[in-house]
C-alpha cells in the first residue's frame, strides 16, 4: 500500500521500529509529532524487534482492533543449542546443550510438523492477562506461569539460507563456556496471535536441542509492508526541518478502509442517514448479491466489516450484513 503525504488528520501511520524501544516508546513519539494523544497501535513488538508498527492516528485508531487481527510476515533468526528465560536473546540462559549442525533434510522434516493449524503454548514472557495480570508481569514476580495452548495458523514457514554452526560464549549458572550452536533464518507468515519466540522454543524442543530466538523483523501486517514505513527518524529529521508543521505521511482513513474492506456505495439520502447510525435499507436479494460478491462461499450470517462509502470514495463508517441486512458498526 502507498502511504503518500496528506494534511488529513486522521489515518494510518507506518512505522519501521528500530530496536532498543518499546512499541508505546513510538507511540508516545508520535504523540508529539502528531500533536494529538489519541495514537494508537496495532500489534505489539518487543523491544529487540524491528519493522512494521502500524500506528492509528485521531478516528483512524478505530481500525486497530480489525489490522491487529490480520496476517503476518516476519523475517526471525533462531540460535540452536541454548534455550533462555524469555526464549529470546534477552533473557537468561537456562540450558546450553549445543547443537553439533543441522542439514537441511533434517531441519525440513520438524519445520513440516509446523505449519498449517498447530496448537502453540504461548510465551510465558507475554502480554497475555492471567487473572487480570500480565503474564510477563508475573513471571518477572518470579511466579511459575502456564499458558493455555491456542490454535493458530503458520501458512509459510521457510528457511531463508543455509544453517551456519559456530561457538558461542554463554554464562550459565556463573559460569562461562563455549557452546556449539547453529543459527538459521526463516520467513514466517502466521496468523494473528502466533509467538515466534514460542515457535523457536518448539522448534529447539523438536530438535532435542532447545533453542531461543535472537533476532526478529516484522515485513508485514495485513496490507502494510516495510515497502511503505517510515522510521523514527526520517518523522523527526522532517519535523525538525518544518519547526514542527511537516504533516506526517499518513495513510488516509478512507483509503485504508477502502483497502481493508469491501465497499458499499451509498446514495446521497443514504449517506445522510448512516451520518446519524443509520443503516442502509437495501432488499434481500441485494444483500444476498453482495454477499456472494464479497464473501463466496458463505451463506447469510454475519458477515464484515464493510466500508460504508459516499459516491467519491470517502468513507463514512463501517458496515456489518446480519442476515438479509445491513447493520451499523461505527461511523467515523
Amino acid at each position: 500500500m502507498s502511504a503518500a503525504s496528506t494534511d488529513a488528520v486522521s489515518g494510518l501511520l507506518i512505522v519501521d521500529k528500530p530496536q532498543g524501544i518499546t512499541s508505546h516508546d513510538v507511540v508516545s513519539r508520535t504523540r508529539r509529532l502528531a500533536h494529538t494523544r489519541r495514537v494508537g497501535h496495532a500489534g505489539t513488538l518487543d523491544p529487540m524487534a524491528t519493522g512494521v508498527l502500524v500506528l492509528g492516528i485521531n478516528k483512524a485508531t478505530r481500525l486497530l482492533t480489525w489490522i491487529t487481527d490480520h496476517s503476518k510476515r516476519y523475517e526471525a533468526q533462531v540460535r540452536f543449542g541454548v534455550e533462555t528465560t524469555t526464549e529470546d536473546a534477552e533473557g537468561e540462559v537456562t540450558s546450553a546443550k549445543g547443537c553439533d549442525g543441522l542439514d537441511n533434510e533434517e531441519i525440513e522434516a520438524v519445520l513440516s510438523h509446523f505449519r498449517g493449524t498447530i496448537s502453540q503454548v504461548p510465551s510465558a514472557v507475554s502480554a497475555i492477562k492471567v487473572n487480570g495480570k500480565r503474564a510477563y508481569a508475573r513471571v518477572r514476580a518470579g511466579e511459575d506461569v502456564k499458558l493455555e495452548p491456542r490454535k493458530v495458523e503458520i501458512s509459510l514457514l521457510e528457511t531463508q539460507g543455509q544453517p551456519r554452526s559456530h561457538r558461542v560464549e554463554y554464562a550459565l549458572e556463573g559460569k562461562s563456556a563455549h557452546v556449539n550452536c547453529v543459527d538459521l533464518n526463516l520467513v514466517v507468515e502466521c496468523s494473528a496471535g502466533t509467538y515466534i519466540r514460542a515457535l523457536a522454543r518448539d522448534l529447539g524442543n523438536a530438535l532435542g536441542c532447545g533453542a531461543h530466538l535472537i533476532s526478529l523483523r516484522r515485513t508485514r501486517v495485513g496490507e502494510f509492508s516495510i515497502d511503505c514505513a517510515h522510521t523514527l527518524q526520517s518523522l523527526d529529521e522532517a519535523a525538525a526541518q518544518s519547526g514542527g508543521e511537516a504533516p506526517l505521511p499518513l495513510t488516509s482513513l478512507s483509503d485504508a478502509a477502502r483497502e481493508m474492506f469491501p465497499c458499499l456505495t451509498l446514495s446521497e439520502a443514504e449517506a445522510g442517514a448512516f451520518s446519524h447510525g443509520q443503516a442502509p435499507r437495501r432488499k434481500a436479494s441485494e444483500v444476498l448479491r453482495f454477499v456472494e460478491e464479497y464473501f463466496p462461499g458463505t451463506q447469510l450470517g454475519e458477515h464484515g466489516p464493510i466500508a460504508a462509502c459516499r459516491g467519491d470514495g470517502e468513507v463514512l463508517g463501517l458496515l456489518k450484513i446480519i442476515d438479509s441486512r445491513f447493520a451499523t458498526v461505527l461511523v467515523f
